[in-house]
């Protein structure tokens, strides 16, 4: 399970609505949603987020 780093929900990674590659790391998403959030300002949520 990972850690959506916008809302914080645990995700499988096998079943996430989505994903986006930062930096060389994939984050997974519960929502479309989350994922635009995430990728119009990686920064603001890669410091809060424990998830690699």
């Amino acid at each position: 399970m990972a850690k959506d780093p916008v809302c914080g929900m645990m995700v499988d990674e096998k079943k996430a609505a989505a994903t986006s590659i930062y930096n060389g790391v994939t984050y997974y998403f519960c929502s479309k949603h989350c994922k635009m959030e995430f990728d119009e300002n990686p920064t603001k949520y890669i410091d809060a987020s424990d998830n690699k």
